[in-house]
């Protein structure tokens, strides 16, 4: 008997030791550790409950999309990237002009029946560089307000007929502000990585960064000149703060800002530090003009980074497990972004956004979507920092009174920084 189950033992030991010795190791890497820790680790487990021959390794977390992207360009002449990446949606342009991110044409057409699995062009699209895809979408955010809706009441704000203009909204923050002088009226996190909140009014109003073969600036426009007057109005009309962004979602959790205006991905940690001291409702983003109004799809896309074949087919399963419907699920119960997978949409999250009308809210944008806004060129991560810094001589109060000489500044500078369009041509 004690032969046998020596003998039996051995046979699991060894068909252990097998599947050990067959387990391909994936190394994934992703940004902002305070909204994906929890979401990764979640996906892994279901993961690793299908697939238990690829072994999924975390490295320590990106601090931010642009941390991710200065990461993987060094890593590349070191040879020392993660096999998985997950990278800003602005970024993907920067990394495959560099040549660093697989193409996934190749593993998307040998799949069957894929859109049955909630994959879809656009989904497509938004990986899409110089007609081949790159990455695949894994987690999507839109620009919302958030609202206290004691402060609104309060303020004597109309909780079934809330703010849809900017106009409405800075003369309900200009309310809530005279409540008492430890109240913000509102906060707006205009310093979003990429410029996204500066991208999202000119959008909305129809307006672009550049021209049509990006060599000239055309956010100095009537488009541009509303966005900037208007967050200059935010400082000068509705006595906005200057916070940076984790401030603002602390003062606003508190109960002591009225309307918060920054991205859905927020709206889960937000909501638990509130904990039930006030009622939240999230409302649409004002002033998108019809039909040419958009808004700018902020979040993060997976790319294969891996070189060896055999990982790279790994890594494919991976990206097709975590932008499907069951990790675009996990993903979207355990954040405030919004899956682009349709089956996670309709089949996986209908009673929870039922249960959860506070995240339907971008999902009733989505019509809106379009691409965050990536600048060309080496010097497209340098432009982005000199936008935020001519916002910031708004926000911080030194320029507020003149948002206009600001945008004549800012788009001089950028003009500067754009390739010539000899180069572009190279």
């Amino acid at each position: 008997m004690l032969r046998k189950w020596i003998a039996a033992a051995a046979i699991v030991f060894a068909a252990g030791a097998a599947q050990a010795q067959t387990q391909t190791e994936i190394t994934i890497q992703y940004p902002y550790p305070e909204l994906f820790t929890e979401t990764h680790k979640r996906i892994a487990e279901e993961f690793a409950k299908i697939r238990p021959d690829i072994k999924i390794v975390m490295r320590a977390p990106y601090e931010s999309y642009e941390d991710a992207t200065q990461k993987v360009l060094r890593e590349a002449v070191t040879k020392q990237m993660p096999d998985v990446s997950f990278q800003g949606l602005n970024r993907v342009r920067v990394l495959v002009d560099k040549n660093i991110p697989a193409e996934m044409d190749g593993y998307i057409a040998a799949e069957k029946d894929f859109d049955k699995q909630g994959f879809h062009q656009a989904m497509y699209d938004i990986g899409t560089a110089s007609g081949k895809v790159y990455a695949l979408p894994f987690a999507i955010s839109l620009p919302i307000v958030y609202l206290n809706m004691d402060l609104v009441k309060q303020a004597g704000g109309d909780p079934a007929n809330l703010p849809k203009t900017w106009d409405e909204l800075i003369k309900l923050a200009a309310k809530i502000k005279a409540l008492g002088p430890d109240i913000n009226g509102i906060t707006y996190a205009w310093d979003i990585t990429g410029n996204w909140l500066w991208q999202a009014p000119v959008f909305a109003r129809g307006g672009t960064m550049l021209n049509a073969d990006e060599t000239k600036v055309a956010f100095d426009g009537p488009e541009g000149k509303f966005a900037i007057k208007t967050l200059a109005r935010l400082v000068t009309e509705g006595g906005m703060p200057n916070l940076d962004q984790p401030s603002m979602r602390a003062t606003f959790a508190a109960g002591k800002t009225g309307i918060h205006i920054t991205s859905t991905s927020d709206l889960n940690k937000t909501t638990q530090m509130i904990g039930g001291k006030f009622e939240l409702k999230t409302h649409i983003f004002p002033d998108v003009v019809s039909p040419a109004g958009r808004l700018p799809a902020g979040g993060n896309v997976v790319m294969i980074l891996a070189k060896d074949k055999a990982k790279r087919d790994a890594a494919w399963e991976v990206v097709k497990f975590w932008t499907g419907p069951r990790g675009a699920a996990i993903m979207a119960e355990t954040t405030g972004y919004m899956p682009p997978n349709k089956i996670a949409n309709d089949v996986y999250l209908k009673d929870f956004y039922v249960k959860n009308p506070n995240n339907f809210t971008a999902v009733s944008q989505l019509p809106l979507l379009t691409k965050w806004y990536a600048f060309p060129g080496d010097n497209g991560l340098k432009i982005t920092d000199v936008i935020k810094d001519h916002l910031n001589t708004i926000v911080s109060g030194a320029r507020a009174k003149e948002p206009e000489a600001v945008l004549v500044d800012m788009a001089a500078d950028v003009q500067k920084l754009l390739p010539s369009t000899s180069a572009q041509a190279r």
